[in-house]
């Protein structure tokens, strides 16, 4: 009989050296495949640049895009996360985020969900999110039009167009109409004949 061996598990460092184009996550060293569909790429950017320009005229602190990596889940030391947009207030950043991935757990997560995005693998990121500390999570539906919005031991809320998303004591003043952050998505309609 012969016995299968278990590669053993990915490390952080490991997942810097990757070479190739594709996006991964490392959770408890497993490579795990990241794809975002075009709908969550303009909703994400959509957010990105409106939390940008909160964060620039208020020197609030630092919004990130989805290339930056988080290796700060204590309960998963082989995990890392790749948040769609995130952000770590000013009092928080220190110039040990210049190499590798940031170890501070971010105040803020944003997570725009993709049409092939699992259920049970969006409860383990929130999850992960939560247990390592994160203050503020949104997980945004642009199929849906709808924002979840979860905080520490509280329930979560559920915002529709009709609503507004606030930053809350993350990022005081920031406050925008739900339907703003899918504005983007009115591209992806068919143009009106004539236009």
């Amino acid at each position: 009989m012969t016995a299968l061996l278990e590669a053993p598990p990915l490390t952080a460092e490991d997942l810097l050296r990757r070479s190739d184009d594709r996006r991964y996550e490392l959770v408890d060293g497993k490579l795990v495949e990241k794809t975002m569909a075009a709908t969550a790429t303009l909703v994400a950017s959509e957010i990105h640049g409106l939390l940008w320009n909160h964060c620039r005229s208020t020197s609030s602190g630092a919004v990130f895009l989805s290339e930056q990596g988080y290796q700060c889940f204590p309960h998963r030391p082989n995990t890392v996360r790749f948040p769609d947009v995130s952000f770590i207030t000013r009092a928080r950043l220190s110039p040990d985020l210049a190499e590798g991935y940031i170890r501070i757990v971010p105040d803020l997560v944003v997570e725009v969900l993709s049409p092939t995005d699992l259920a049970r693998d969006v409860s383990r990121r929130i999850t992960d999110y939560l247990r390592a500390g994160v203050r503020l999570l949104w997980v945004v539906d642009p199929e849906a039009r709808l924002v979840f919005v979860y905080h520490q031991g509280r329930p979560g809320l559920i915002l529709t167009e009709h609503d507004y998303l606030e930053g809350e004591d993350v990022l005081p003043g920031f406050r925008v109409a739900v339907r703003e952050i899918f504005r983007p998505l009115e591209l992806l309609q068919p143009s009106p004949p004539g236009s």
